[in-house]
Order: structure tokens, then C-alpha cells, then sequence
């Protein structure tokens, strides 16, 4: 019977993992059929603002330029592999005769000889953290109560909507954030907080306002000790976050551009013209009207409404907290239509999407954060 249970075991995990692969990748592809890596801007120039090339160098505008983890992370795998290598990689062909570069990417900078091994890196990067955010998210709903079937569900409708969600843009560093936003709240409770350590400072080198997050952890963290407890977890991972941000401040302070660009202006004339809710794009290679329409919306909202009680109150908190700092910051410094920047919340989404896909089956239980959490 144990041989038996462990067979089964593998065999669930496995087919778990593929579908996994699978929702990951498509999601990516979403992705980087709308935006690629951001090779290029508007004009088609490779030199813009946070393209591809100057994020590589350390060269764009602030504050993009602080989003360093992949960037910084290729250029060192790109000092380590021997020039020989690369040339070689460069020019390999397939079994037709055609460059794998031309094969596997249009872009531009994936054919400059310079920059298309530290593409290829960024490209399976982004990749990875798509899957590992999936796998995070599917443990972070198991860890709130929600059956495996459910959580499996949940997790990969998120990462389905992803491309959505990137409506004005789409960055190397999105999802990356996603999967450290998962991972970092799943920690905080199953763990204790002196574990999630370095996962806030790889998130904040990844996108400095991770800072502003960290907050929202307080809840998660005191249902598992003291308020003091609490407090100190939550101050000492806000601390380390200011330092990642302050050295990154530091290091890029003569880049041109600003701290932040403000857009309030922006967000009013745009909701002073409903026009601009109905407007198109295509994801997945359809055709619909942006994410960020008030049908979407509506749904949105119909979510929030009939999942809210069924969250434990832990998760509540967290949410309120989440929305007490994301709505002011897209409002003030965020792009219009730009749904991406309420990546604080999508976790509380994800887990309001779970506890409406387990009342199915007529469960109307609240659910449960496990004492071992």
C-alpha cells in the first residue's frame, strides 16, 4: 500500500507539474506576444526610456532603472561564460540551416551579437518566475484552506489572466513580482518572518515598490506569534527592503529621470472619458476590448463581493491594508488603465477567486488557515 500511495503521489505531481508547465508557458507567451521584452519603444527605437538595451547597461531613467534583479543577474552568467561559447551559440544553426536566433526570436536585440545571450537569459528568466509564481500561488491557497483541486484552479486562472492585466505595458520584472509577492505571503504564514528575509530584499531589487508592501504582512505575521513579534518581523523585513532600495538609489542616482512620475492629472482627464474603457487589444491572438473596461470591472467586483466573508479574517486584513496603499499609489503615480500596477492585490484576488470556486459543491464553511501555519 505504500508502494502503491507513493506511485500515486508521483504520478499526481507530475501530471501537476505539467499543467503547471503548461498555463505557465502559455501565460508567458501572452505576454511576449504583446510586449517581447520591451526591445523597443513606440518609434521602434532600442534606446527608450526602460528598453531592453539600457536596462542591461544600468542607462534607463529612473525609476526603471532600479528594477535591477534580471538585468544584473544576466550581465554576471554573461561575465562567466567564455566568449567562445557565445560565439558558437550565435551562430548555431538547425538541422534546415537556419540560425536558432532567427528561429526562436524576432527581436532585434536577440540578433545583436552583443546583447542576444543575455536576452535568451532574461526571456528564461521571466519564464521561470512565471512557473515558480504558479507553483507559490497553489501552495499560498492550500495554505488558506483551500482544497488541492481548487488551488490548482485558482493558481492557474491567475497566471491565465496575467497578459490582461498587462494592459499599457508589460516589464521583465511583472512576474517575477508576482511570484515574489505569493511566495513572501506564504512564508509569512507558514514561517517565521526571519525566513522571508531574503526573499524581500531579492523582491525589492527586483521592484523597489516592494517597500511599500511589506506592511500589509503584519496581519499574516501576528496570527502566528506576539504583537511584538509582529511588529518587529514586520519593521525589520520594511527595513530591509529600505536598505535594497537605498542602495539602488544610490548606485543609479545620476540616471536622468525622477524618483517617481506622478500621474494624477493623467488618471482624471482619462475617467473623464469613458471612451478609453473600450478600447481593444489582443491576448492569446484574440481580439477584446482591454482588461481594464467596466465589464471587467464589474466582474471584478461581483468576486470581491460573493467571496469576501468566506476569507478568514487574517486574509481580510491583509487585503484592507494592501488596498489602503495600492489604490492612493496607482491613483498618484501610476499610468491610466495600467491594471498591472495594483499588483498588491492580486493575491487577495486569488484567494477570493478560490473560496468562490470551492463553494461549487455547495460548501459554505468558512475556511481555515491551518494551526501549523
Amino acid at each position: 500500500m505504500a508502494k502503491k500511495d507513493l506511485a500515486t503521489r508521483l504520478y499526481y505531481y507530475s501530471c501537476l507539474f505539467v499543467l503547471f508547465f503548461v498555463a505557465a508557458a502559455a501565460s508567458f507567451n501572452g505576454y511576449y506576444d504583446k510586449w517581447r521584452l520591451l526591445d523597443t519603444d513606440i518609434s521602434g527605437s532600442t534606446q527608450g526610456k526602460n528598453n531592453f538595451e539600457p536596462m542591461m547597461d544600468g542607462t534607463a531613467e529612473r525609476p526603471f532603472v532600479y528594477r535591477q534583479l534580471l538585468p544584473m543577474l544576466a550581465n554576471w552568467i554573461d561575465r562567466q561564460v567564455p566568449e567562445q561559447c557565445k560565439d558558437r551559440l550565435f551562430a548555431a544553426k538547425s538541422q534546415s540551416g537556419i540560425l536558432f536566433r532567427e528561429y526562436f526570436f524576432s527581436s532585434p536585440i536577440a540578433q545583436d551579437r552583443v546583447y542576444f545571450f543575455r536576452y535568451w537569459i532574461v526571456y528564461a528568466l521571466v519564464f521561470l518566475f512565471a512557473l515558480i509564481s504558479v507553483f507559490a500561488m497553489y501552495f499560498l491557497c492550500k495554505s488558506v484552506g483551500s482544497p488541492p483541486s481548487t488551488a490548482a484552479e485558482a493558481a492557474i486562472v491567475m497566471i491565465l489572466l496575467m497578459p490582461y492585466f498587462l494592459t499599457v505595458g508589460g516589464y521583465i520584472y511583472d512576474y517575477p513580482e508576482l511570484a515574489f509577492l505569493a511566495l513572501t505571503v506564504w512564508m509569512a504564514l507558514n514561517l517565521d518572518w526571519w525566513w522571508a528575509i531574503p526573499v524581500v530584499a531579492l523582491a525589492t531589487w527586483n521592484k523597489e515598490s516592494f517597500l511599500l508592501f511589506s506592511p500589509s504582512l503584519y496581519p499574516l505575521l501576528r496570527q502566528r506569534g506576539s504583537r511584538i513579534s509582529a511588529l518587529s518581523g514586520t519593521g525589520i523585513l520594511g527595513l530591509t527592503c529600505a536598505v535594497v532600495y537605498g542602495m539602488l538609489r544610490l548606485r543609479f542616482q545620476h540616471n536622468p529621470g525622477k524618483t517617481v512620475y506622478t500621474h494624477l492629472a493623467d488618471q482624471v482627464n482619462w475617467m473623464l472619458h469613458p471612451a478609453n474603457s473600450f478600447l481593444w487589444e489582443k491576448n492569446y491572438g484574440v481580439i477584446a476590448i482591454k482588461a481594464s473596461n467596466p465589464l471587467v470591472m464589474a466582474l471584478i467586483a461581483w468576486t470581491v463581493w460573493r467571496g469576501w466573508r468566506y476569507l478568514p479574517r487574517v486574509i481580510q486584513r491583509h487585503a484592507m491594508i494592501s488596498a489602503v496603499i495600492n489604490f492612493p499609489l496607482f491613483l498618484l503615480f501610476c499610468g491610466p488603465g495600467e491594471l498591472r500596477n495594483l499588483s498588491f492585490l492580486y493575491l487577495s484576488f486569488l484567494l477570493l477567486m478560490a473560496v468562490n470556486l470551492d463553494k461549487r459543491g455547495g460548501n459554505q464553511s468558512k475556511p481555515s488557515i491551518p494551526q501549523s501555519a
